[in-house]
């Protein structure tokens, strides 16, 4: 899978609780053009040790396997995310709004 999106949260530095090795994990906002004006929001989970040096806002490709990740919530109730655990995931430049004349 592969997802163009919005850094929401700082990445975070964890540690597996059954490895013990370490990764990154992060919130993403997808927004696409069309008929549905609310992002479709992921967790990415980048198993890597090093740093993916991303800052909240950027614009990102992540490219992984989705994956659907239920759990308990604080409260105790049934809920989930979408997550990504991704072998990539890198700053890329947004594309350039085109000029009045370039459209026409």
């Amino acid at each position: 899978m592969q997802v163009f999106a919005n850094v929401a949260t700082q990445p975070e530095r964890k540690t597996s609780k059954s490895t013990g090795k370490a990764y990154y994990e992060f919130r993403v906002a997808e927004s696409q053009r069309g008929a549905s004006e609310a992002p479709c929001w992921f967790t990415v989970r980048v198993m890597k040790e090093a740093n993916p040096e991303l800052n909240k806002g950027d614009f990102v490709k992540v490219t992984g396997k989705l994956k659907a990740d239920f759990y308990l919530s604080r409260e105790g109730k049934p809920t989930g995310t979408l997550l990504i655990i991704a072998f990539e995931a890198a700053k890329i430049a947004r594309p350039q709004a085109l000029s009045v004349a370039e459209e026409g």
